[in-house]
């Protein structure tokens, strides 16, 4: 295990649960979206690019044009075991 891989397990070690498992969803986006090609309509380029995500993903909720957390986490597992 390098340095980093030691520090990074310590202090993912000394965090409460459920940041944990916060930090882990994180490593998983990031996982998906620099080692794989991702669609570029997942990437966050920078906070103008992520404000018009949020806003388009609230339009969606508003017309009801949503999925559950289970199907989401579905289809990127479909995505990352290709």
């Amino acid at each position: 295990m390098t340095t980093k891989q030691k520090e990074l397990y310590n202090v993912i070690e000394n965090l409460p649960e459920e940041l944990s498992n916060k930090v882990i969803d994180y490593i998983e986006y990031l996982k998906f979206s620099y080692m794989t090609k991702a669609p570029d309509n997942l990437i966050i380029k920078d906070d103008k690019n992520l404000l018009e995500k949020l806003k388009k993903g609230m339009e969606d909720t508003n017309r009801e044009k949503v999925c559950s957390v289970e199907e989401a986490y579905e289809e990127v597992k479909e995505i990352l075991a290709n």
